[in-house]
């Protein structure tokens, strides 16, 4: 039953997350009053993926901390610079989408991105660890990360920030990994049929409810779409970029197609969470698109693995990372 659901919320996850959105807007009148919901149906998400990540799993990265550092760089110190120069080129410093567009930048992986690293021949163990480390520094990352690149320009209640990041994704994060502990990973295999399902509902229900909560500012954001959809388009696909062509000085596909997908794919609905709880209501915009984005860009990227692959097939084994 659980394998059957996740297969068909799989397949089907590029109509439901966009569906979800336009539900959201629509409903937005009976489903605002459910908006303060949101942070602990993320952390019940945040729960649900670290029960299957256990001490040997982060020991995988702690065995090769210069892949955890570079992808860091990549995509903490990178990608949001990046994403700072292309919005204030474009929309100039003051404008919140410039936030918004940093701000998914700067959020950690997507716990997502594990589905695909399996899909595509990726390191499955590793990215989860790199998942679980890096939502763990978050609450040190995306502060600090808001503040060199915006100073006093936002208005940020940093320390509520980082009350909710601990509450939301470490605490669920560190119990997550206790568990499987404890339990010698049996856990995993007992509450996962009903964990599984019912988080990823969970990303859905989050999604709705925060359309929900920006219904009200959608006529402000009518004229602005031209400028903003291309510029989500473009940063979503530069931080692929980023994780695909910074990992080549390793020479291996595995690790290849893991740093791209760590790199591609951010965990949108944090960000969701932060823009709508810290920020003016419009940075949240850039974050609504990414959603709209980031899936199709992964089933674009899987594609062009494959293509590489396929090509590369009977040349001679990659180097394995020391």
């Amino acid at each position: 039953m659980e394998v059957a659901f996740n297969r068909w919320f799989e397949k089907w996850m590029f109509l439901l997350i966009p569906g979800s959105l336009v539900l959201g807007y629509l409903c937005s009148s009976a489903l605002r009053p459910m908006v303060d919901a949101v942070p602990y149906l993320f952390a019940f998400v945040t729960l649900s993926m670290a029960i299957g990540c256990g001490l040997g799993e982060l020991r995988q990265v702690i065995r090769r901390p210069g892949i955890l550092a570079w992808t860091f760089v990549l995509t903490h110190v990178v990608a949001p610079l990046a994403a700072y120069c292309i919005g204030t080129a474009w929309l100039g410093a003051d404008s919140p989408y410039v936030v918004g567009l940093v701000l998914f930048a700067i959020i950690p992986l997507g716990v997502s991105s594990v589905m695909w690293v399996g899909m595509s021949g990726g390191i499955i163990a590793l990215m989860l660890a790199l998942v679980v480390v890096d939502s763990a520094l978050s609450p040190l990352v995306v502060p600090a990360g808001i503040h060199l690149l915006f100073g006093t320009v936002v208005d940020m209640n940093t320390s509520g920030m980082i009350r909710d990041l601990v509450l939301i994704i470490v605490a669920p994060t560190v119990l997550g990994v206790l568990l499987h502990e404890l339990s010698k990973g049996r856990i995993k295999g007992i509450v996962q049929p009903y964990t599984a399902p019912v988080s990823k509902l969970c990303f859905v229900a989050v999604v709705a409810l925060n359309a929900a909560a920006i219904e009200p500012y959608v006529d402000q954001l009518k004229h602005d779409m031209v400028q903003i959809i291309p510029l989500s388009v473009v940063l979503v696909a530069l931080c692929y970029a980023l994780g695909f062509f910074g990992s080549m000085p390793y020479r291996s596909r595995e690790l290849q197609v893991t740093l791209s997908y760590a790199s591609g794919m951010r965990n949108i609905s944090l960000g969701l969470v932060l823009a709508m709880g810290y920020f003016n209501p419009l940075s949240a915009v850039p974050v609504v698109l990414s959603i709209l984005i980031q899936q199709p860009m992964a089933t674009l990227h899987h594609y062009i693995l494959q293509r590489i692959n396929k090509r590369n097939t009977g040349a001679s084994a990659p180097m394995h990372v020391r």
